[in-house]
């Protein structure tokens, strides 16, 4: 009887032993396509070019005078959208600044930090700020732009999902691409 427990035992205890193999780190693949960028083709006060990636624009004239429009550049497969608003400068550029900063300052109760780009585009007379957004904020990327005499446009990226930054990441580091194209192609129109 002794004997036929400790085969039992040893047949349980070998029988069923399995090699453990620890799984490996796995990482979330996202492909998203390659941009290809294009002038955009609308009537406004300035051109730039845009991620073929996105819908087709909307724009959003706020004030029937063409001094305030609104532009929504959205990318359904990223599930983000890029809103733009340009405002014509009439000795208000201060207090423009001002609301672009304040806008971008109110993330600061979830960011992990916000880092600031000068930007500076001379011969196309564009100047401003980007503004990088780190951790669970609701928007990862903001900037500003202006001729400081008639044009100014502020730009910020949102996604349509409850901000995660690990989840958003691979998306909010391909559309921050496509701002600083649409940054760096502006040119305003006279």
């Amino acid at each position: 009887m002794k004997n036929l427990l400790i085969t039992i035992s040893a047949v349980a205890i070998l029988g069923c032993a399995e090699e453990y193999k620890p799984k490996p780190n796995a990482m979330l693949r996202l492909e998203y396509p390659k941009p290809v960028y294009k002038p955009s083709s609308l009537d406004l006060p300035f051109n730039f070019e845009k991620n073929l990636a996105s819908k087709d624009i909307e724009t959003i004239v706020v004030e029937s005078d063409g001094k305030s429009i609104g532009l929504n550049i959205e990318y359904p497969q990223l599930k983000g959208t890029i809103y733009l608003t340009y405002k014509a400068v009439n000795n208000n550029l201060f207090d423009l600044i001002k609301d672009a900063q304040n806008l971008t300052q109110k993330h600061t109760v979830k960011a992990d930090e916000i880092a600031e780009v000068v930007f500076e585009n001379p011969n196309n007379n564009v100047y401003g700020m980007f503004y990088e957004i780190g951790g669970n904020a609701a928007s990862q990327s903001q900037f500003y732009v202006t001729d400081s005499t008639k044009h100014f446009l502020s730009g910020s990226l949102y996604f349509y999902a409850k901000p995660n930054y690990d989840s958003i990441f691979p998306a909010s580091e391909y559309l921050k691409k496509d701002i600083k194209r649409i940054m760096e192609t502006l040119e305003w129109k006279d």
